[in-house]
C-alpha cells in the first residue's frame, strides 16, 4: 500500500517538471522574422487605388411614379382618403366611396358623425386629401342613416356603414 502511495505522489511531483523541460515550440513559430514584417497600419486601412476583382454589369435603379402602386404595401391593399385641415384647390368631382360613416349620434339640435375617422358637426368644413389633391368638403347634413355633404358643385349623401 505504501509503496502504491509512493509511486503516484512521485508521478504527480514529476509531470509539472516533465512539462518545464520540454521546449515551447509555439511562441517561436509565430514570431515573424523583420524582413517579413507586413505593412504599416497607416497602408492597410487606407484604399487602394486599383480596381475591385467585383464588378456589377447591370446596377439596379427603382424609379417611383406618383400615381402608382407602392411596391411596400400589402398585395391587395389600397389606400383610404385622408381628412386634411389644409386648403388646397378644388377641382373634380368626389366620389362617395371617398367616405366612410361609421357612427351618426342624434341627439335634439346637435348632430354629430363620425366620417373616415373624425367626429364631424352639422356646418363643419374639411379638407380631404386624394393622392396630391385636396378638396374642401362641407358637412351639410347629419340624417338618420345618411350625412350629406356638400362642395360647391357637386352634393355628395353618404349612407352609414352597417355591419
Amino acid at each position: 500500500m505504501r509503496k502504491i502511495f509512493l509511486s503516484i505522489c512521485l508521478s504527480i511531483s514529476l509531470v509539472p517538471l516533465s512539462f518545464a523541460v520540454r521546449p515551447n515550440a509555439a511562441p517561436a513559430a509565430s514570431k515573424a522574422k523583420p524582413s517579413e514584417n507586413p505593412a504599416p497600419a497607416d497602408a492597410r486601412n487606407k484604399p487602394s487605388d486599383a480596381p475591385s476583382p467585383v464588378s456589377a454589369k447591370n446596377k439596379s435603379s427603382f424609379q417611383f411614379d406618383a400615381g402608382s402602386r407602392s411596391p411596400f404595401w400589402p398585395i391587395g391593399w389600397k389606400p383610404s382618403a385622408q381628412v386634411s385641415s389644409a386648403s388646397g384647390t378644388d377641382q373634380g368631382a368626389v366620389p362617395p366611396g371617398s367616405f366612410l360613416v361609421t357612427t351618426i349620434t342624434l341627439d335634439g339640435a346637435t348632430h354629430f358623425a363620425i366620417i373616415n375617422g373624425k367626429t364631424m358637426s352639422e356646418g363643419q368644413q374639411f379638407g380631404l386629401q386624394i393622392g396630391t389633391q385636396i378638396y374642401q368638403v362641407t358637412v351639410k347634413r347629419i340624417e338618420d342613416g345618411r350625412v350629406i355633404l356638400g362642395r360647391p358643385s357637386q352634393e355628395i349623401i353618404v349612407p352609414l356603414r352597417r355591419k
